[in-house]
């Protein structure tokens, strides 16, 4: 049972601050909280019942060879040997169009060998110290399924080959054996950083407008190994992440069956709408809209105080998710204090 901590003005105390990972964005602060952000973020998601909204709560223990091997590396090959090219203006990387090592998946198994990952050069990853006041989390950059599908066939190829059964069964036969890749390095990150508490996986599924495939495409082929991928981050005792860009929210049945313990959906979706028919299920990140311009500190503080009341009904949490509003030092010292004095009653 989580302990009932009275607030104290004390805690309005700026003791630090968290980076932001968003280009240009300003630091989150830290108070002079009565438990630190990783024990917070715990009682959010193991409890139900965290001391105040969290967002910013996380510190990154994602070690580079990841990104090497698997993820959004700068202009570099992975370990399937497909180059990605960084793209400043996105922030990420991709792989450039018009080369696929395959265009029908049943072919897969003549382009793609599984990588032995005792094999990389994990001492890379050794020696790295976490700042374990911050609830230590990892993310899939490009996930196991369908953005990694995309990386090896173009997108257009890709999305035929989901409404073609004639590939269903050779799609089904490669999730398994990347889903079985992904659990493997799962195993290799709490091996190396036993303090990571959440992990997080990349699958975008969404475009602005609508799902990227029907949903019986999505129970059918994402939905078994999204479950077994979740099964397993669980046993170990860790808490589940989506992120999945694109307007999603008509999915959101499949993923709390797929048991992930959280989703930051994109501000397309209707998110107070996901928030009060789901929020007991699933934590949903949201992200608060902007204020006008001219707005006033107590506008600013008057938003944080609707977003508590709003957002942190009894046994439904909800983290603020990244938006100009939430970035604003007004609104985050407000959230901070009314949330405090919210979750304590």
């Amino acid at each position: 049972m989580r302990r009932q901590i009275p607030y104290t003005a004390n805690e309005r105390k700026v003791v630090g601050e968290i980076p932001s990972i968003m280009p240009n964005a300003p630091a989150t602060p830290v108070y002079n909280t009565p438990v630190n952000p990783r024990e917070n973020i715990r009682a959010m998601y193991f409890d139900k019942h965290p001391y105040w909204v969290g967002g910013r709560d996380t510190t990154s223990a994602m070690p580079p060879i990841y990104n090497l091997m698997l993820g959004r590396s700068r202009d570099d090959t992975d370990t399937f040997g497909r180059f990605w090219q960084w793209v400043e203006t996105a922030g990420g990387s991709i792989t450039p169009h018009g080369n696929p090592l395959f265009t029908n998946v049943n072919d897969w198994k003549d382009h793609i060998k599984i990588p032995n990952i005792d094999e990389w050069d994990w001492s890379l990853a050794e020696g790295r110290v976490i700042d374990t006041r911050y609830a230590p989390t990892v993310s899939l950059i490009n996930g196991f399924w369908f953005e990694r599908m995309v990386s090896w066939m173009d997108f257009m190829p890709a999305a035929e080959a989901l409404i073609d059964e004639d590939q269903h069964d050779a799609i089904m036969e490669m999730f398994s054996a990347t889903t079985e890749l992904c659990l493997k390095v799962v195993d290799k990150l709490l091996e190396l950083y036993p303090c990571i508490d959440g992990i997080n996986i990349h699958d975008d599924w969404g475009s602005q407008a609508a799902p990227l495939f029907s949903e019986e495409v999505h129970r059918k082929l994402f939905l078994p190994f999204a479950k077994q991928f979740c099964d397993y981050v669980h046993s170990k005792g860790r808490y589940t992440s989506l992120h999945s860009c694109g307007r999603n929210e008509s999915r959101i049945k499949l993923f709390i069956e797929a048991g992930f313990d959280d989703w930051a959906p994109q501000t397309m979706n209707d998110t107070k709408a996901l928030y009060e028919e789901f929020g007991d299920k699933i934590i949903i990140a949201i992200s608060p809209p902007g204020l006008p311009e001219g707005a006033t500190d107590a506008d600013y503080k008057q938003a944080a105080r609707d977003f508590v009341d709003n957002f942190c009904k009894p046994g439904k949490p909800s983290t603020v998710g990244f938006s100009p509003l939430s970035q604003n030092p007004v609104f985050q010292e407000e959230l901070y204090e009314y949330s405090r004095k919210h979750y304590a009653k």
